[in-house]
């Protein structure tokens, strides 16, 4: 069987920089009926645990280290044997909400993951969060973009560890040279597509500055 995307939303609280947010993350899970992976395990493991509907775990992925992102990790690791697996450039920011619980594995630029014989190819995002990461299934016609790139344009750049003229370098550079069609899904709200965003590359540019 082919691998598939399952999608859940989960609601926490987003804390940085002193200040605190109600915020609703996407958790994608990729598999089939027998393995899969979650990328970016966000403030609920049971309700991950619940999606996964037994398959076993191979990977938990997260697309940089913002706490809304990943503080359901250690315990969903624990639940289910699967490692995390982190950029280590966002080693600061995993330090913040995990310290003394290093994750499992790095990711790097160029590495593929397979699960249920499809593959992830890592591509370093950076400007988000410093070891910012997307994932591209073009088996899938799909990337994952956490929060580099949203519908409506780039993740935020005006917090601790993030960066505006390196966001838009990441994804001029890495997201907007995919096909147009690629769905790309999202760390919070609706998914869009490489070929909805592309046109306003110059918009951003003139709006960050």
């Amino acid at each position: 069987m082919a691998a598939r995307i399952d999608h859940l939303t989960t609601s926490g609280v987003f804390t940085l920089d002193g200040g605190a947010w109600e915020v609703d993350n996407n958790v994608w899970i990729v598999g089939d009926d027998t393995e899969a992976i979650v990328i970016d395990a966000a403030h609920d493991p049971d309700a991950v645990t619940a999606a996964l509907a037994g398959r076993r775990l191979t990977a938990i992925v997260c697309t940089h280290a913002h706490n809304d992102h990943v503080n359901a990790a250690p315990a969903l690791a624990e639940a289910t044997g699967a490692p995390i697996l982190l950029h280590p450039d966002d080693r600061p920011l995993w330090e913040l909400t995990h310290p003394g619980r290093a994750p499992d594995g790095e990711l790097a630029d160029g590495q593929t993951l397979t699960v249920a014989g499809t593959g992830l190819r890592v591509l370093h995002t950076p400007g988000h969060a410093p070891g910012a990461v997307c994932l591209y299934a073009p088996d899938l016609g799909t990337v994952f973009t956490g929060d580099t790139l949203f519908a409506g344009g780039p993740g935020a750049t005006g917090r601790s560890f993030s960066d505006f003229p390196t966001i838009i370098a990441s994804i001029r550079d890495r997201l907007l040279t995919l096909p147009p069609e690629t769905v790309v899904r999202t760390g919070h709200g609706e998914s869009t597509t490489v070929g909805a965003e592309a046109p306003h590359l110059r918009e951003w540019i003139d709006r960050g500055h």
